[in-house]
């Protein structure tokens, strides 16, 4: 944090301990580039991009992008993260695309802008990657809503649905982190003919 204090002026890096799991380093969005190209070419050497990955929180209206950073030579690593106002459809979180620092972080922005709806400015190639190019909205956004049907094609046909993986995260909601959207787990199970009944 201090190197990165030192390195960056207005970065604002602080450390985040979780209740569990590892600690991560935050930081002023304005100031990406410049901090991760003094992560990689300064004295850390973090010339390893693993993840980029991005988290809803809906309830504080921020989009939370978390960069997994690797040095084989130092042999450490490092959760950098930066949080951007959520925004809208209309009106994306904006931030630097690091693609220049990492050619990893080419399909892993992609991504993530198709799951959770994080703009990339300076990207190469900013388009969907897991979803058709024509998809209305960001599947990892707690309020997304998974429509009924694509193209005429049924999404979720109930046939290849795992109704009891769905009733348990149903029932089991009260229990922190088994599911954060019950909505999608009204699912009524498939009709079935009883022993008794004739066909």
């Amino acid at each position: 944090m201090e190197y990165i204090n030192s390195k960056v002026s207005g970065a604002n890096a602080v450390v985040s301990k979780g209740d569990a799991g590892d600690s991560s380093i935050i930081i002023s969005p304005q100031h990406l580039k410049e901090v991760c190209r003094q992560l990689k070419d300064g004295e850390h050497e973090f010339q390893v991009l693993q993840v980029i990955t991005g988290t809803d929180f809906l309830a504080e209206n921020l989009i939370e992008v978390s960069y997994i950073l690797a040095s084989f030579t130092k042999n450490s690593e490092l959760i950098l993260k930066l949080r951007l106002p959520r925004g809208d459809e209309n009106n994306l979180p904006k931030v630097d695309s690091v693609v220049e620092i990492w050619k990893a972080a080419d399909f892993q922005e992609r991504e993530c802008y198709d799951m959770i709806g994080v703009e990339f400015l300076g990207h190469p190639d900013l388009q969907r990657i897991l979803c058709p190019y024509d998809w209305q909205g960001f599947p990892l956004r707690k309020d997304y809503v998974t429509p009924e049907k694509y193209l005429d094609m049924v999404i979720n046909p109930i046939s290849k649905m795992n109704i009891e993986d769905r009733e348990f995260g149903a029932k089991h909601a009260h229990i922190k982190g088994a599911s954060t959207s019950v909505d999608n787990y009204k699912v009524d199970p498939p009709a079935t003919v009883s022993e008794t009944e004739t066909v």
